[in-house]
């Protein structure tokens, strides 16, 4: 009789690695769907265990926390995407390494659009690493097409920096994907033709780097020194009046939300730390705000009118067009510079707060748009951009901003001003007009004298023996 044989293991793990497997899969599912319903912060442990069909244990099985599945959701759907992206690419002559990609990333957008708006749009509300992981995917793409790009020589290719390009694209299909639009594969064509209206000889591309150019002139419609918060009363009841003092305090803490949300993040920031850094006390803060958001949607709303104002001036100074748009960009990278902290809140933050406070970071980059239409008027050797093509326009440069941002190199975003105007302007004046354009402009700036702020009248000299004895008579 042969011997009785126990339980076969080898399968049972087999078993429990496939069981197991197939509930981490539930879980970031669940994580796509519920952060897709309900945004980053509708997002919660019971919303995920509740799309994933799974228990809370289980879910701790696997995960320490709701960000750690997050982010661990984050790290699957960017491998998925650069699996597409890199198989479209392997396939086509290295001169379309870009126009592969971009198909990838539409191709992606309609076959998996959950998946893709997860990425694409809600990981931007998501904590710090979470953006890591989503910038991570996009380099990675950048480094793919440039490498494969770099093969070809006399062939031309789009001459602009990948890794802002794909970051753009992924914003203007993760907007898509959110209002609901199905038929993004209509915007294939638009977008391959923008990117085409760039393209130039692969061996004398200039822009695919972020190199910055010399000293740029100040603005003259940005203020000589940055702004700073009220200075801090005396100690013990001020003399002073109620409006007056309510107002030191509001704009204190505004400016202290500001930079706590900068260092730490909006979800990470607390009124304690606010109320810290500002200077004041718990009652102070909750006699002029509800609570942080409403801190946030006052700095917010304040910053987006007087920047867009400043913009418009600086704009209107100019002519013709190209003028126009040089020194509307010489704000946006200045400002972007100067108050780096602002520039986290506009760019960053806002998708963190609210959906609310997300559409109006989108509509600020809409905005943007109307200085681009009067390229239509201006005479064209470029050719006639699309709508979409001036929405990609518009996330780039904002994909730009928000790139030197999360990579703390914000004191040198002004040098990158010729950047931003080839951008702007090659794909209506062409890559030889745009590119003259900048080197005059550039010329030009050399030439202008620096900005002179104003000088501090000089104090008379002090007589330290008469103040000595003036104070001996005192006493």
């Amino acid at each position: 009789m042969a011997p009785r044989r126990g339980p076969d293991k080898s399968v049972n793990t087999h078993q429990q690695k496939g069981r197991k497997s197939t509930q981490r899969d539930r879980l970031l599912a669940g994580m796509v769907a519920g952060a897709n319903k309900g945004g980053y912060l509708g997002a919660t442990v019971s919303e995920v265990i509740a799309q994933a069909g799974v228990s809370r244990p289980t879910f701790y099985d696997y995960f320490a926390d709701r960000d750690e599945c997050f982010v661990a959701c984050t790290e699957d759907v960017r491998s998925q995407l650069l699996g597409e992206v890199r198989s479209a690419v392997q396939t086509r002559p290295p001169e379309d390494a870009l126009a592969a990609a971009i198909e990838a990333l539409v191709a992606f957008a309609v076959a998996e659009p959950a998946q893709a708006r997860f990425l694409m749009n809600e990981v931007l509300a998501g904590t710090a690493a979470a953006l890591d992981v989503r910038d991570k995917g996009i380099a990675e793409i950048a480094q793919l097409i440039d490498r494969i790009s770099g093969r070809a020589s006399a062939e031309p290719i789009p001459d602009l920096p990948v890794a802002v390009a794909i970051g753009a694209i992924q914003r203007l299909l993760g907007s898509r994907l959110r209002r609901g639009e199905r038929a993004l594969g209509a915007a294939l064509e638009d977008l391959l033709g923008w990117s085409q209206s760039y393209a130039r000889p692969a061996r004398a591309s200039r822009w695919h780097t972020l190199t910055t150019a010399g000293a740029i002139a100040p603005s003259p419609f940005l203020p000589t020194t940055p702004a700073r918060a009220p200075a801090r009363l005396g100690r013990g009841r001020p003399r002073l009046p109620e409006e007056q003092v309510a107002e030191n305090h509001r704009g204190r803490i505004m400016f202290a939300t500001a930079q706590v949300i900068a260092e730490r993040g909006y979800t990470a920031a607390t009124i304690a730390d606010i109320t810290k850094l500002a200077g004041v006390d718990g009652r102070a803060f909750y006699r002029l705000f509800n609570d942080k958001q409403e801190v946030f949607d006052a700095i917010y709303e304040h910053g987006l009118q007087h920047t867009m104002a400043t913009v418009a001036r600086a704009y209107f100074a100019g002519d013709p067009w190209p003028e126009r748009m040089w020194e509307a960009l010489r704000v946006i990278a200045q400002s972007a510079q100067s108050n780096p902290a602002g520039t986290n809140l506009g760019l960053i933050a806002a998708y963190a707060v609210s959906p609310a406070a997300a559409q109006r970071a989108e509509d600020a980059r809409a905005t943007f748009t109307l200085f681009l239409q009067e390229g239509y008027r201006y005479e064209q050797q470029g050719g006639q951009p699309s709508a979409l093509a001036l929405e990609a326009i518009a996330a780039s440069v904002f994909e730009l901003v928000y790139r030197r941002a999360r990579e703390r190199a914000s004191r040198d975003t002004a040098r990158l001003l010729p950047h931003l105007a080839h951008l702007c302007l090659t794909p209506f004046m062409g890559v030889e007009d745009a590119e003259l354009f900048i080197e005059e402009q550039l010329s030009d700036e050399q030439r202008k004298p620096p900005r002179r702020t104003a000088a501090k009248p000089k104090r008379a000299p002090v007589d330290k023996r008469a103040r000595a004895r003036g104070a001996q008579h005192i006493a």
